[in-house]
């Protein structure tokens, strides 16, 4: 389950971003927010690695 709090916090922490590019119109926000979400995306493919690979081990047990 830390992976998905890690997730959360991770997208939590790039609200002020959000705000500050939407609502204030500072493009520097949005540079910030670009690079969260390609880090964002790592994390998550980082993610759904482990859950294959936690499915590869059941599978695995289950038929030995």
């Amino acid at each position: 389950m830390s992976q998905l709090e890690d997730l959360k916090n991770f997208i939590d922490s790039m609200q002020p971003d959000f705000e500050k590019f939407y609502t204030r119109g500072q493009n520097a926000a949005g540079t910030r927010l670009r690079k969260g979400l390609q880090e964002l995306r790592k994390k998550a493919q980082e993610f759904r690695n482990e859950i294959q690979q936690e499915r590869i081990n059941r599978k695995a047990a289950k038929s030995s």
